[in-house]
């Protein structure tokens, strides 16, 4: 294979697997405890569509409000970089080192070491463990660090010390909040050592391969800046670029991370890899390594192809691959076959893949099976609108086709960009950024027309909710109006989480009032009864929740819990809840999945739940804080919910459900029978 440029260093002669465990034991041994990757979906964190960086595990350890039991910790983690200012979607397979998927190795202090610490470790590291030459290592740091410019001139020459503004070299998790200077390594690949001036310029000679970051401020939300009482290191190191470097290869893709993968799909082709940047089989080839990366570590840990945040880019990310092996020749689905490299290359490091393995190539396979029953009638579609454009002298494919490429033919619009871009033509995007939002509009107006809308009012009240456990209050009227109540407690709940609203009724001055609906509005709990209430505001009301029904709710939602677990069981971890009704007299259960439930899964199913049932297994319903909950093994949380600093958890055998909830459940598992 040819080079993308060639360069050769002196460096210990270490694999992949070698050199991860390398990095981690050096650390370990330096007091840091070794912690496992989190998952690349993040449940609990609705910022996030999947973990993009090392530190999201440790965010609210940077925000004050997490504590470890640790104060220096190393791993590497599993990245997912597809959405957002993280996209490196475009270039991979273009280029040598940009991926959907990576690992990044990390160590971090919290309150504990410093720059001088953390700088003299990766010095340490990269040039007494690794051996890597002084003279191809060039250090940045923010233009006014000056402790970090001195701390690197013990180890640096000065003109191998750079000096770059915000964009390069500041990091900030937001717009407020933790902040500060950090300073990178980047490594020198050119022949000459002439490298120096291409630093931070987005070329694969002289590339980054180690960020130190220095949590030392707070940034205000007037923007200001003020110092923290403790300060942190948080470092990432990419993976792939190390092994790239420590490998004398010019492209990661040439590295033992990737070399596996390639020669499957050399095998199943019967292509050679060609490592030529223009070639269009190493695009393809390069395309599919590594977006079977991203799609088989985020099915293993929970995703699923689908039609809206995580699940399209997933899909995306899968069609986009499915394209590319088109140009290989494959006409069938190929991508599921690589997931075993994976699993026998990675597995011992990461053994959600052997667990999941099967699930993972089901999926990859339906969803692949799935879109070239539509993409060769599409890429046809597409031939016809590419000699229309040409016919009218034109280079810009309209809006309107773009449009219905998606909409008829399930193409992504990177993938119309994608075949425009491989025929010299462009896209009108704005116009089919129009006709997206459209066809949102009319969707959203579909669903409001199918849905009573009720005014609720604006009530300067607060109520405190009091039913987990009593059906019945003595309470204060705080605010009335035609048939809405208001009152400082309440034992009824609010519909939330597909757990319907409990009815009942409220008696006040002598009245009883039938309560037919309740809402939540800001603080408040508003009651709708049947009639209008003529009480006034400060009277004595007393609150009485219909306990029959509620207990008919309960029932039904604590077997939602033991449903949603069979369903992982047997189906896979992939099953996750996308909505539900928990009512009186029945529940629905909505999820994703790849093909139809078959009868004897259906079997499977009910038998599973019918036996917790006859266990007689208690449910627990524990408060506790987020930090805590989430250690709680095999505690289901999902994206998208937001959670506050204390959580509900629901327990149904410590062994078998544990889930976030705050809805109303029953005491033990016999009950629902």
């Amino acid at each position: 294979m040819s080079s993308i440029f060639s360069y050769s260093i002196n460096v210990m002669q270490l694999t992949s697997r070698e050199i991860r465990q390398s990095f981690l034991d050096f650390f370990s041994q330096r007091g840091h405890r070794i912690v496992p990757s989190a998952p690349v979906v993040p449940h609990g964190d609705a910022t996030l569509l999947f973990t993009n960086a090392g530190m999201n595990q440790f965010k609210d350890v940077f925000l004050g409000v997490g504590k470890r039991d640790f104060t220096r910790c190393a791993d590497t983690q599993k990245c997912i970089r597809v959405s957002g200012k993280h996209n490196d979607l475009e270039e991979v397979g273009y280029d040598t080192y940009h991926h959907t998927f990576f690992e990044m190795l990390g160590n971090w202090s919290f309150g504990d070491y410093y720059k001088t610490e953390a700088i003299a470790m990766s010095w340490e590291l990269l040039t007494k463990v690794w051996n890597l030459p002084i003279d191809r290592i060039h250090a940045t740091v923010f233009r006014t660090d000056d402790e970090s410019y001195s701390i690197w001139r013990h180890y640096l020459p000065d003109h191998q010390i750079h000096r770059f503004d915000e964009k390069d070299n500041f990091w900030e998790m937001g717009e407020s909040g933790p902040c500060g200077p950090c300073s990178e390594i980047h490594f020198d690949r050119t022949p000459d050592l002439s490298g120096g001036p291409l630093v931070n310029k987005g070329v694969p000679e002289v590339i980054e391969i180690w960020n130190n970051v220095f949590i030392q401020y707070n940034r205000k939300p007037d923007g200001t800046l003020e110092d923290l009482t403790a300060k942190h290191v948080d470092t990432g190191m990419g993976f792939e670029r190390i092994c790239a470097v420590m490998q004398n290869k010019s492209s990661n893709y040439d590295t033992d991370v990737f070399s596996p993968i390639l020669k499957n799909i050399e095998s199943l082709s019967g292509k050679k890899y060609e490592t030529e940047l223009e070639s269009k089989t190493g695009i393809a080839m390069r395309v599919m390594a590594d977006h079977i990366r991203t799609l088989a570590f985020s099915i293993a840990d929970g995703a699923i192809p689908g039609n809206d945040g995580r699940g399209y880019v997933l899909r995306r990310i899968l069609r986009r691959a499915s394209r590319y092996s088109r140009n290989l020749g494959f006409h069938e689905p190929v991508l599921w076959k690589l997931v075993q490299t994976l699993v026998d290359t990675m597995g011992d490091i990461f053994p959600e893949l052997v667990e999941q393995q099967v699930i993972v190539e089901r999926i990859i396979r339906a969803e692949e099976d799935s879109f070239l029953q539509t993409l060769d009638r599409g890429l046809e579609r597409f031939g016809d609108i590419e000699r229309s454009v040409r016919a009218s002298d034109s280079t810009t494919v309209s809006g309107e086709d773009s449009f219905q490429l998606y909409d008829t033919f399930g193409f992504p619009i990177d993938l119309t960009e994608l075949l425009a871009r491989e025929r010299g033509l462009t896209i009108d995007i704005e116009r089919f950024n129009s006709l997206m939002q459209e066809q949102k509009l009319r969707s959203r107006a579909a669903r409001k027309a199918h849905i009573q809308q009720v005014e609720l009012p604006s009530v300067d009240a607060s109520t405190e909710f009091v039913g987990w456990n009593d059906l019945s209050s003595e309470s204060t009227v705080l605010f009335v109006k035609d048939n809405q109540i208001v009152l400082d407690r309440t034992p009824f709940y609010v519909e939330m989480g597909g757990q319907q609203a409990d009815f009942g009724e409220i008696t006040v001055g002598g009245n009883r009032y039938g309560i037919i609906d309740v809402r939540k509005s800001g603080d408040a709990i508003i009651h709708f009864a049947d009639s209008d209430i003529e009480h006034l505001v400060g009277d004595t009301a007393v609150a009485t929740v219909d306990s029959r029904r509620r207990w008919d709710i309960q029932r039904n939602h604590s077997a939602t819990h033991l449903l949603h677990e069979a369903l992982r069981r047997v189906l896979g971890n992939h099953v996750q809840q996308s909505g539900s009704l928990v009512a009186p007299d029945a529940l629905r259960f909505d999820f994703s999945h790849f093909q139809k439930v078959s009868p004897a899964e259906l079997l499977e199913i009910e038998h599973i739940i019918n036996d917790k049932i006859r266990e007689r297994f208690p449910v627990l319903t524990l408060e506790l804080p987020i930090e805590e909950a989430r250690k709680i093994q095999g505690v289901k949380m999902f994206f998208g919910d937001k959670y506050g600093d204390k959580v509900r958890v629901v327990i149904i055998d410590e062994k078998f459900s544990a889930e976030f909830c705050g809805g109303t459940h029953v005491s033990n598992s016999s009950d629902i029978g």
